[in-house]
């Protein structure tokens, strides 16, 4: 019997479960995959948005991450955000010495409104010290500008116009996410050290979007974490197609679930109830 995988996010808390542990738990769980935790930060917020944020200190952190990697296999990491070179210093540090088979890094560095969340040294700390680890990267059009120190794309030719930038931070996958553009789908573009592709869906007519970000990236080292050892760059490729499909169905079913009143979450759970 083939053993299930163990996953990891390294993440902030959302007590309204729409986003950061709370989303990336559930959509290990639904992808078929046990989930473990690492929590960086504890905010106050809703689906309408976020009144507080104490972060957790690094030690603890540290503390934490030995806890988890001492005792338990960990086939697949996602990381997500990170505001301190401290506290990248010690995810890496970790991660290093225990390394996982894959790493998701969720760069989150700019709101869906593109207002920059992370301040100078957190985005130098993200790109020096997280970027080089990560297997996979899934910058939004906003974050991609800041880690490339540029402005944002606003159509798709832009976007692939950023792809010999994006291959020079030498990440095997990054999947450049689209969604901020004015458009009727939602085009994101896969790019590997030696080419690109694009993987295409229509957009949905739906306000619960919250917490998108996080499942996509988690459903990615959900999927990656099922892999064998011996996967190459397509079958990678298809696992990271694979995870996109579930997060569009999971926004298409959103509308089942009545949470908040704001922006809702996505049903992770969609194919079970």
């Amino acid at each position: 019997m083939t053993s299930i995988p163990n996953t990891l996010t390294i993440a902030g808390s959302d007590p309204s479960g729409g986003a950061g542990i709370q989303t990336d738990l559930k959509t290990f769980s639904a992808l078929g995959c046990y989930g473990t935790s690492v929590i960086t930060a504890l905010t106050a917020q809703n689906t309408q948005g976020v009144s507080g944020v104490l972060p957790v200190p690094a030690e603890f952190i540290a503390a934490q991450l030995d806890a988890v990697l001492d005792d338990i296999s960990i086939d697949a990491v996602k990381i997500g955000m990170v505001a301190s070179r401290e506290v990248a210093e010690v995810i890496a540090e970790a991660l290093r010495a225990r390394r996982p088979r894959w790493i998701v890094l969720d760069p989150v560095m700019a709101a869906k409104s593109g207002d920059i969340l992370v301040d100078p040294a957190g985005t130098a700390a993200v790109r020096d010290i997280l970027v080089p680890l990560a297997d996979v990267i899934t910058p939004n059009l906003p974050e991609a500008a800041v880690l490339l120190d540029t402005s944002a794309p606003d159509s798709t030719q832009a976007m692939q116009a950023m792809v010999p930038a994006l291959q020079s931070l030498k990440v095997p996958f990054t999947l450049l996410k689209g969604g901020h553009l004015q458009s009727d789908d939602c085009p994101d573009l896969l790019i590997t050290p030696q080419d690109f592709s694009w993987l295409d869906a229509p957009r949905i007519d739906t306000n619960n979007l919250h917490g998108t970000g996080c499942a996509l990236a988690a459903a990615i080292t959900a999927q990656l974490a099922q892999l064998p050892s011996s996967a190459n760059q397509q079958t990678v490729a298809n696992a990271i197609s694979e995870a996109k499909q579930w997060l569009h169905s999971a926004l298409a079913a959103s509308d089942r679930l009545s949470v908040g009143q704001g922006r809702g979450p996505v049903h992770h759970f969609h194919a079970w109830w």
